[in-house]
Order: structure tokens, then sequence, then C-alpha cells
């Protein structure tokens, strides 16, 4: 019952804070002029979590749905990525730029080769891993060494990664007609594009396991490890950490390495599985809009998985909101901005709570 309580409890305030950012939300889109609640409805519709009233052949409901996983699969890979790097009090802002880097070197070294699909997928998990470490782990290490705020050189790191990775594009693998790279490979792609089930075309999300089985370890890694527990001892505190024995470099840096292989997970999840290309110049918002989600998960591994789907269900359906319910698609991303504000004042409502809690348990011992 108490273990009930708990997860209760903490669910809570996430609970709480999404219920006032749709009900904010739904003032502004009425202030524009529109009904709030039929545009809610068209989020659901446009992420295939409602029925549409019809259809395009070899579409339905299903393929709506397959294709909002695999709009979400980054995304639980970049707020895990975010949380791993929380836990240690350390703040991941290049993750967009992380993502990017392990994209464009997985598809130049896999989506251009020629290999099988049985070699290929692994291999652009793995450079996916590689890559995205590498980069978390150079700001770790500057944040160790000399004392660089994680912050100023993650931000420097996403514009030297997406300038350098805009310039290779654009003089070696572009494509003339559409302005992006050029398509990597069906057999390199960790998504099964156009796949015939029954009279439907799916796109199948392979990197959905993978981000599930993620979450499993990130969870395990923060509950029953003793590195989770000295990231969460460093988080906490730097110098009580450093007084009780544990090395506050090291952990700063493997949890900056560690958010980076999350990082580039996304990256090949969303270069080469939802999207196959790379645009030139753009920072995808995915690395960004996953701060609110592993904020609005209360940084819980699980409770992420939640706040992936409702931050995508925002982003993946504001354009069927547009067509259907005649709001903007940039009310879309103000509702997600609510959300993180909602989401930032999480512990000051957890104090609040706490403290109305001890009040009215002091007013009842002075009344008995």
């Amino acid at each position: 019952m108490k273990k009930e309580n708990k997860i209760f409890n903490a669910m809570k305030i996430p609970l709480f804070a999404i219920l006032c950012s749709l009900v904010v939300g739904g003032i502004v889109i009425a202030v524009t002029g529109s009904n709030p609640f039929k545009a809610y409805y068209a989020l659901l519709q446009g992420s295939g979590l409602a029925p549409k009233s019809s259809y395009a052949n070899y579409k339905s409901i299903l393929t709506d749905f397959f294709s909002y996983v695999n709009y979400f699969t980054p995304m639980i890979f970049a707020a895990l990525a975010v949380a791993v790097a929380l836990r240690a009090g350390l703040f991941n802002i290049g993750v967009s730029g992380q993502m990017l880097a392990a994209g464009f070197v997985a598809t130049v070294v896999v989506g251009y080769s020629g290999l099988g699909a049985v070699v290929a997928k692994p291999l652009v998990i793995l450079i996916g891993i590689l890559i995205g470490g590498l980069a978390g782990a150079i700001i770790g290490f500057l944040k160790y060494k000399f004392n660089i705020n994680e912050v100023v050189s993650s931000i420097m790191l996403n514009y030297i990664f997406q300038y350098v990775v805009s310039f290779l594009i654009n003089t070696y693998y572009v494509d003339p007609v559409s302005r992006q790279s050029v398509e990597v490979s069906q057999a390199a792609r960790l998504t099964l594009m156009d796949t015939l089930v029954g009279n439907l075309k799916i796109d199948i999300p392979l990197g959905i396991i993978a981000a599930l089985l993620a979450v499993v370890l990130v969870w395990f890694l923060f509950e029953k490890t003793k590195l989770g527990y000295e990231l969460k001892a460093v988080g906490y505190s730097r110098s009580a950490a450093k007084y009780a024995g544990i090395k506050v470099g090291k952990c700063m840096v493997l949890s900056m390495t560690i958010s980076g292989m999350l990082a580039g997970l996304a990256g090949v999840t969303y270069y080469l599985g939802y999207v196959g290309s790379i645009q030139p110049k753009v920072l995808i918002s995915t690395g960004f809009d996953a701060i609110a989600v592993s904020l609005l998960g209360s940084n819980n591994p699980f409770g992420i998985i939640l706040s992936s789907m409702l931050i995508t269900m925002i982003s993946k359906g504001s354009t069927y909101m547009k067509s259907v319910a005649g709001v903007d698609a940039e009310i879309a991303s103000v509702i997600t901005g609510i959300i993180l504000l909602f989401s930032a004042c999480n512990a000051y409502i957890r104090w609040m709570a706490e403290k109305r809690k001890r009040e009215k348990n002091r007013n009842a011992k002075e009344e008995k």
C-alpha cells in the first residue's frame, strides 16, 4: 500500500501540471476563436489515437498510429538523455547537436555503403552510441577539467555540428531535387517503410524496441546500481558527494557520456528511421522538446514514455488540427511551452503541498 501511495504521489504533480497546461492551452485556443475540444480531438486524430472521418488508400487509424510511434521513438531516447544528465545535476542542452552528429556519421558510413540489412541496422545503432557518447564525453570532460559550463559548451557544439554537417552535405551528399542529403538505403533504415500488412502500407519502427529497452536499462541504472546512487548524490550536492569519497569528476563525465549515447540513439532513429535524410542548417526541435518531456516525466524513465507520447501527440497532430479545427499549428508549440512552464514549477508545487501537509498535521496535533 505504501508503495502504491508513493507511486501515486509521484504522479500527482505531473498530472496536475498536464491538466493545468491543457486548461490554459484551451483558453488560448478559445481566445483565437476556435473550439478547444474540437482542437484537442483533432490532435488525437492526427496522431492515430482517434479515428478520422475518412482515409486514403492503404491508410487507416493503424497506419497513423504506427507513424506516431515512429515519430516519438527518438523523443524517448532524447528525453532519457536529458534525464541522465539532470540526475548528476548537469543540463544537456546539446541533444539536438549530438543527434545530428550521430545521424550524419551513421548516414555516411552505413547509409551509403550498400551493406545488407543484417549488418547495416546493428551497425547504425553502434555508430549512434559511439558518436553520441563521444560528443557527450567532450562536454563532460570540459566541465570536469576546465569547469566550463555544460550549457555553454553544448550550445557551442550544437553550432559546430550544425554548420560542419551542413557544409559536408551541401558539398558532397546533397540531393539536387530535395536539397537535403541523399536518402539512405532501405537496408540501413531503422524503420521498415511502406510495409504491406493486409491492405495497409505501414511504417514499422524497429527503434521502439531499443527505446523501451533503454527505458528499462536507465531505470536499472538509476535505482539498482552504485553509479546511479553516485550520480544522484552528485546531483544533490557535489561538495557533499566529494566529502563522501565519490569521484565527482568521473561521475560528471560518465553522466554526459551516457547522456550523449542516448542522444546518439535518438539521432539514428530519427535521421535513419523516421526521416531517412538530413536537412542542412537545421537542428530539429526534438532535442529541445526533450527537456519538457523529461521534466514532465519527473526524470523517471517510465514517466518519460507517457510524457513523450503526450508532447509528440501535440507536435504530430498539429498539422491535422490546423486543417480540421482551423487552429494554427504554432498553437501546438505554445501548448508545449505552457507544459514546460508548469513542469518547471513541479518543485515549487511539491514544496507547497508538503508545507500545507505539515501545517495540517501541526494544527491537528495542537487541537488534540
